[in-house]
């Protein structure tokens, strides 16, 4: 498997490449995506537990754990998009984290 931080690259490059929007607003939407993301795990669980009376068990925990990625990829992407060396900024923040929690 490739790195990553090397697919997020690759993957906010041809984003990029394939809008007309300048840069601020791409921005701002992707962080916007994060949100419609999160809103598709919501519904994988809801799906999950069967707890909609209409739709009952429409997602496995499969499902949920693709929501979650894409929430996770999508997010790397934000990053990215906020900052160059996202990866630096990103591990950085993860150190801080596990020196504070763990």
């Amino acid at each position: 498997m490739t790195d990553p931080w090397d697919t997020i690259v690759r993957l906010t490059a041809r984003l990029d490449a394939h809008s007309t929007l300048p840069a601020e607003q791409r921005r701002i939407l992707q962080i916007l995506k994060i949100q419609e993301e999160a809103g598709e795990v919501a519904e994988a669980v809801i799906g999950a537990t069967g707890q909609n009376p209409r739709k009952g068990r429409s997602h496995t925990w499969q499902d949920v754990e693709a929501e979650v990625c894409d929430v996770i990829v999508t997010g790397m992407v934000a990053l990215r998009r906020l900052n160059p060396d996202a990866q630096a900024v990103f591990e950085e923040h993860l150190r801080r984290i596990a020196a504070r929690d763990l």
